[in-house]
C-alpha cells in the first residue's frame, strides 16, 4: 500500500452554544481511528469542535481510493468552559483530555486560530513527524502569519513544520521562502 497526499480540508467546526469569547480550546485524545465518530457525538451535544482532515490517495494492487484522514490522528479539538469537561468525557470513544497533573491544558489561542485560518484558506497540509531540533522560523505573510515552526526543505520547495507541542504532533505546510524569517 502506498500513500500519496493530495489536498487538505477540514470538517467545519461549529460554534453552537459557545461564543468565540467563551471557553478555551482543548485537545481530546480519542480511540484510534474514531475521530470522526467523536466529532459527530460532540456536535449532537452542541459543543464547539474542530477536526482538521487531509485527503490521501491509497493504492492497493487492485484499486485506488481517496480517503479523508485526520491531520492529527487520535485527537479532536473542543472549545469548552473547563467546568463542562464531564459532558465531553462521557462520550463514547473519548479517552481523556490532554492534561498536566490531572488538569486539562488549554491550547494556545493563537496556534489554534493560525491552524484554522490556514486550513480554511486552502493551505495544503499533511502530517509530519514531530521535530524537536531544526531551525525555528516565523511566518510573516499569508494566512499563517505569526505562526512559528521549523523550516525544512523537501525537493525544491520550502515547508514549515508547525507543531502543537501539547499533543506532540506536527503538520507540514508549504510556504514561500520569502514569507518566513528566523525567530
Amino acid at each position: 500500500m502506498e500513500a500519496q497526499v493530495t489536498t487538505a480540508q477540514t470538517i467545519p467546526w461549529t460554534e453552537f452554544g459557545n461564543r468565540p469569547d467563551q471557553g478555551n480550546w482543548y485537545a481530546l485524545y480519542t480511540c484510534p481511528r474514531h475521530e470522526k465518530r467523536v466529532v459527530q457525538q460532540i456536535e449532537q451535544h452542541r459543543i464547539s469542535c474542530f477536526l482538521p482532515l487531509y485527503r490521501s490517495v491509497r493504492r492497493w494492487k487492485d484499486r485506488r481510493k481517496e480517503l479523508e484522514l485526520a491531520l492529527f490522528p487520535g485527537y479532536v479539538f473542543v472549545r469548552i468552559a473547563l467546568q463542562d469537561r464531564l459532558r465531553v468525557l462521557q462520550l463514547a470513544s473519548v479517552v481523556r483530555f490532554v492534561s498536566f497533573n490531572g488538569r486539562p491544558l488549554p491550547l494556545p489561542q493563537g496556534e489554534m486560530e493560525a491552524l484554522m485560518n490556514g486550513l480554511r484558506s486552502g493551505v495544503r497540509a499533511e502530517p509530519h513527524p514531530y521535530l524537536t531540533v531544526g531551525r525555528r522560523v516565523r511566518v510573516k505573510h499569508g494566512p499563517l502569519a505569526g505562526s512559528q515552526g521549523i523550516l525544512v526543505r523537501r525537493k525544491d520547495k520550502f515547508r514549515v513544520v508547525l507543531s502543537l507541542e501539547l499533543i506532540m504532533r506536527s503538520v507540514a505546510v508549504e510556504v514561500d521562502e520569502a514569507d518566513v524569517e528566523p525567530c
